[in-house]
């Protein structure tokens, strides 16, 4: 940080900062405080770590960053304790998105070397930029932070644009290294006090030393504000008050009165290391995702993501954007939110055409099904030829998007592996999965076993099949672990090119919508160009406001001439909900009823299979309302969005 230094102070900061970087270079800097150290590069960039004398139980470890030289008295105690303490020379960057990749790449070689997974991160001044930042991307990984005067919010410093003195030179800097405008930086929201949410949910423990006189980095802009805000999500945030000179840098330096209770601080929250199970445990990567890593080379990329609500709502998915950015931050992406609450493996094998193929070549794709197929009592044939169809598609659709699999957490799940039991839809999703190479996540399996170890609860933390932020969070923190070992993984053009014969001969691999125009109907069927509800019940995205085909009186009949191998339809079930006689190519009629569990609050999308194993060719389907309906039902009502077939 550029401080107006007193003359006499300023030659000696200079002094030491210039002897820190001329014995590095000579590669001859091996002590530190009397301790071991340990100099290496990270990218170029300096990097080292100090061996205590006798290490700890798992290496636990101090994480500073900037200023390794200030305030350094609780570091030499956690050395005589057994901590190592580290250190990356990634300044003049403001924990900007570059700088997080070398912070990543930097805790990497940690973490391989042995070192605890979860370190306890110290800060100085404007180094709060950088820890915070990796914090708020990586709150599976970090123990505890202390941060000495910290800067919190940029516009305070180096910015001047409240009580601070500020910093015009770094100023300009921040504005350079961010690509910001002026306007832009004011309205930026990375800084520390900003997203606190997923620290306080992984329960992150703070403990801030500041003079409340500081007039660089004014408390009441910085500091106040960070604690005050973490609090108020529930977090744990602790505050030592030091009493500043003037002359010292306008109150920002001061003498740390105790520097015993700031070690004990990240030693009890980082000591004794806790061994979580490891990401890795729950992916499987198979022949990899080579043909991204390309994409990514190429500098434009296109990732789509189709699942249900899981996939649908904030959360893990924009987690997951944000890091496809920042780790390729010359690259374009495109990214395609096909998400769609209630909807599992059947509706994504017949909508995937037009919900992400149509919009062009998609390099990497994101599949989910397992919780809505559980739900929705999707019989796993019918899973397996969803799941073979969307994939067979999508490489038909370009034979070099790379596709990864995923299961989501549920209690249904939770109680399966707790008898012993591996869910029918993570079976399914595996076969497939192995069948074609492609990689999987089983995230169901990673949440159980880390209940069941005590890392963490579910009604305590992760709390529904929706999960709450700290879901969201290890959710994913698993999948940028996957995504990082998918980078490193090469993989043979033929294995991960070439189809396999099917699993299965119906799979759904011509999944389309037909259209409702399409079926010849009597006088009681209407075509509503504009379908919304007047009951006030809520709806699905996608499914109103769009034309569907309806009818509300018993007896109304329907035919549908189609080719291919399967038929069905997808519906809009509300509390109006009737049930409806079928029958294809003359076969008996069955009856169908299209009132669901969830119709009485909800008018939401419903997919109905009649056949799936028709032999190819011509077919035609009958289908009338019937003169009864479910008892909880207010009516007879069929309102078909699309017809479903397998061409």
């Amino acid at each position: 940080m550029r401080l107006p230094f007193s003359r006499h102070f300023l030659i000696g900061f200079l002094a030491l900062l210039a002897i820190s970087s001329n014995t590095f270079a000579q590669g001859d800097d091996t002590k530190w405080k009397g301790f071991e150290r340990v100099n290496f590069l990270i990218e170029g960039h300096k990097a080292w770590y100090v061996k205590p004398v006798h290490e700890l139980a798992g290496k636990p470890w101090v994480w500073r960053s900037s200023f390794h030289w200030w305030h350094t008295d609780m570091d030499s105690i956690l050395l005589t304790r057994g901590v190592y303490v580290a250190y990356l020379d990634a300044d003049d960057q403001y924990g900007s998105p570059a700088s997080m990749q070398l912070w990543d790449k930097f805790y990497n070689y940690m973490a391989a070397k042995g070192f605890a997974l979860k370190p306890a991160l110290e800060t100085i001044s404007r180094g709060a930029l950088y820890t915070y930042a990796w914090a708020k991307r990586n709150p599976d990984k970090v123990s505890c932070i202390y941060a000495e005067t910290p800067v919190c919010d940029v516009t305070s410093w180096p910015g001047a644009k409240g009580k601070g003195i500020g910093d015009e030179g770094a100023w300009k800097q921040f504005l350079q290294v961010f690509h910001f405008t002026e306007a832009e930086a004011m309205a930026y929201r990375g800084n520390p006090i900003d997203s606190l949410d997923a620290l306080a949910a992984f329960k992150v423990p703070f403990l801030n030393i500041i003079n409340p006189a500081d007039r660089f980095v004014p408390p009441s802009e910085n500091s106040d504000v960070l604690v005050q805000r973490y609090r108020a999500l529930g977090g744990k945030a602790d505050v030592i008050l030091e009493e500043g000179q003037p002359e010292e840098l306008y109150g920002h330096h001061f003498k740390i009165t105790h520097p015993e209770k700031i070690a004990d601080f990240l030693l009890n929250n980082s000591y004794p290391v806790k061994s979580n199970l490891p990401y890795h445990n729950y992916f499987n990567v198979r022949n990899g995702a080579s043909h991204f890593n390309e994409a990514v080379k190429r500098k434009t990329a296109t990732v789509a993501f189709l699942g249900g609500s899981i996939t649908f709502n904030p959360g893990w998915r924009e987690k997951v954007c944000k890091y496809l950015q920042e780790r390729y931050l010359d690259t374009k992406f495109r990214f395609i939110n096909a998400g769609i609450p209630s909807l599992g493996s059947l509706p994504h094998a017949f909508r995937f055409k037009r919900d992400v193929l149509d919009s062009g070549k998609i390099d990497l794709l994101f599949l989910e099904a397992a919780v809505n197929d559980r739900v929705n009592k999707t019989d796993s044939i019918t899973q397996v030829r969803d799941l073979e169809g969307i994939i067979r598609q999508g490489k038909a659709a370009n034979p070099k998007m790379d596709i990864i699999m995923m299961s989501f957490a549920d209690p249904y799940k939770n109680e399966d592996y707790k008898t012993g039991h591996t869910p029918a839809e993570i079976t399914n999703h595996e076969l497939v999965a192995s069948r074609y190479g492609i990689p999987s996540i089983n995230l169901a399996k990673e949440v159980f076993d880390k209940i069941a170890k005590g890392e963490f609860t579910w009604n305590g933390d992760f709390k529904d099949l929706h999960p709450s932020l700290f879901g969201q969070e290890l959710y994913a923190a698993n999948i940028k672990s996957l995504l990082d070992t998918l980078a490193q993984k090469k993989s043979t053009r033929s294995a991960a090119d070439k189809l396999p014969v099917p699993l299965n001969k119906h799979s759904f691999t011509k999944g389309v919508y037909t259209d409702i125009s399409n079926a010849k109907h009597n006088a009681d069927w209407t075509i509503d160009p504009n379908w919304t509800p007047k009951d006030g019940v809520g709806t699905r995205t996608g499914f109103v406001n769009t034309p569907m085909l309806v009818a509300n009186t018993p007896g109304a009949e329907l035919s549908l001439t189609f080719n291919g191998t399967a038929v069905g339809m997808a519906v809009v079930s509300g509390p109006d909900a009737g049930i409806v006689s079928y029958s294809v190519d003359g076969s008996v009629y069955k009856q169908i009823d299209l009132f669901t569990e969830w119709s009485e609050g909800l008018h939401l999308p419903w997919y109905i299979l009649f056949k799936g194993d028709l032999k190819p060719g011509k077919h035609t389907l009958k289908l009338f309302v019937a003169d009864k309906h479910n008892r909880k039902s207010k009516g007879n009502a069929c309102r078909i969005v699309h017809f479903l077939t397998n061409k």
